[in-house]
Order: C-alpha cells, then sequence, then structure tokens
C-alpha cells in the first residue's frame, strides 16, 4: 500500500523519544510541529523500575535524540540507550541542585521528581530547547518562541498553584502520599510530606513505616492520605483507616493519565493534584 503524503512529511520530521509521558508533553509543547515526539514509558505505567522490551529498543534505533529526566529516576536508561545504538541523549536536570532523599536506603540521594516544581521545569523546557535547537537549527527561532510561551504558562501556574495553598490551614499542611514524590512541590509552597516510602522503586511497606505514618496521620489530625496512580493505594487506604483519615483519592506524578483522564498533560497534572489535596485537607470533621 502507498504511503500518504502526511506519512512521507511525518517521516522527515527528526524523531525525539523520552523516558515517560511528562517529558514528551513537555518536549512537545516545546517542539511544536517540528519534531516528532514519542515515549518510551506509557501512560498509566511505572517509570522507576521500568524494564524496556525489545520493541522499545527498535523503536529507539531510529530515534534521532533521547530524552531524560536523570537524578537516578531512569535507573534502565544507560542500558537501553546502549542497546539502542549512539543516540544523543540529553538530561534535563543536568546541572540542577536536586533535593535529596532523608532516610531510608536512599538517604542522601537525589530525589529525581522535579518536574513537580513549576519553576524548575522551566529549567526542563530551556534544556529542550537548546537540544532542539542543536538538533533541528532552522526551527531555533520556533523553539524559542514554544518556550518562552510554554514558560509563560509555569509562571502562571506557580502563582495559581502558591495562592491555592496558601489557603489550607498552617496545622493542615502536610501532604501525605504513598510515594515521597512531592519533595520539590512541598518545598516552593510551604509543605511538609510524609509518605510509606522514598521513590516507588523501593515500595514494598514495612511494617514500621506503616506504623510511623499511622502515627503521624493521628497526631496531626491529618483529614486525608493519597496516592499515585501508578502503585497500588491498598497501604494507603489502610492508613487511611486505622488513623482515622479517609482516603483522598489519587494523584498523577510519574506518569500522564490517557487523554481522557483527569492529568493528560502536566499543567492539568498540577491543577489535578494540587485541587484534590485542598478538598482532601478543607475536611472539617478532623
Amino acid at each position: 500500500m502507498q504511503k500518504s503524503s502526511t506519512d512521507q512529511v511525518s517521516k522527515e520530521k527528526p524523531e525525539v523519544l523520552t523516558t515517560f509521558t511528562v517529558l514528551a508533553d513537555l518536549a512537545q509543547n516545546v517542539a511544536g510541529d517540528r519534531l516528532n515526539v514519542r515515549s518510551i514509558v506509557k501512560p498509566g505505567s511505572e517509570i522507576h523500575g521500568y524494564q524496556p522490551t525489545p520493541s522499545d529498543i527498535e523503536q529507539a534505533s531510529s530515534a534521532d535524540l533521547i530524552v531524560e529526566n536523570g537524578l537516578g529516576l531512569e535507573l534502565w536508561a544507560r542500558k537501553f540507550t546502549a542497546n539502542a545504538g549512539d543516540i544523543p541523549t540529553v538530561t534535563l536536570s543536568e546541572g540542577m541542585e536536586p533535593l535529596l532523599i532523608d532516610e531510608d536506603a536512599y538517604a542522601g540521594k537525589p530525589n529525581p521528581h522535579a518536574w513537580m516544581s513549576p519553576q524548575r521545569t522551566m529549567i526542563y523546557v530551556d534544556q529542550l530547547e537548546q537540544a532542539f535547537s542543536k538538533l533541528d537549527p532552522a526551527g531555533t527561532e520556533q523553539f524559542k518562541a514554544n518556550a518562552v510561551a510554554y514558560k509563560s504558562s509555569l509562571q502562571v501556574l506557580d502563582q495559581e498553584l502558591r495562592s491555592a495553598l496558601e489557603t489550607i490551614p498552617a496545622e493542615r499542611r502536610v501532604l501525605v502520599s504513598c510515594e515521597g514524590a512531592f519533595t520539590y512541590l512541598a518545598s516552593d509552597y510551604g509543605l511538609e510530606e510524609a509518605y510509606l516510602w522514598p521513590v516507588n522503586a523501593e515500595s514494598q511497606v514495612t511494617p514500621r513505616r506503616m506504623a510511623r505514618l499511622i502515627q503521624t496521620v493521628r497526631d496531626r489530625k491529618i483529614p486525608a492520605v493519597f496516592c499515585e496512580s501508578t502503585v497500588s493505594d491498598r497501604a494507603q487506604k489502610q492508613v487511611a483507616a486505622e488513623s482515622g483519615a479517609r482516603f483522598g483519592g489519587t494523584f498523577y506524578v510519574d506518569s500522564l493519565s490517557k487523554a481522557d483522564g483527569p492529568a493528560p498533560t502536566l499543567l492539568k497534572l498540577q491543577r489535578h493534584n494540587v485541587a484534590l489535596l485542598i478538598n482532601g485537607l478543607a475536611d472539617s470533621k478532623r
């Protein structure tokens, strides 16, 4: 069957492969229509312990650029890129001073979830603009304009989140999740963080962790607890049951939702999470 002219034009565009869906969204916003952007990990999948398939490696072999987060998030990515061939890679967190995990086996290692800070996401955007301009010099001005526009959206988001989160009473400003994935957001907006495990790569719930989180929720009279979309929420629902809190819903962090879900873009992901958090912590029954 003869390929359509659309397919032929599409194939002429440089191929950008990101490690997961959040980065694909950022890349698409900067790339516009000049590059083909795809994500290795599909919506809803866990990123930390992902195992690339032979078809992933085959797809990567045709890529012109691979985009990764870094900070130890994609522990599988080095082997993956080696198997895919000699393909340029941009690490979006390169040069960033990370926040560190402060407990358990991951103590002292970077917390990789820097995209949860709109301010730090602007650094990601700058890295993408530079990498895309090198990949496709003819598109430099378009990439720059797209980056400026998207960073403006991030600045609006930053102020929106700040204003919204300031409405949470001081005694309730504790964000309880399954994974310690909100460190950057908590740091930006003056929240405390409590969780069952520091990163999803170590998502085993020990009795000690469970008991400690239950006690924290009881002592602080936290109205609601939450869990992320890419892991089981069973343990967190147990925390809610034993602490007297309620399970407040599902956050999106390591993956966007599908297009018809509540978090199909990073901007919508952030707004979804914060709306859920405010609704949960505004509970007046505790």
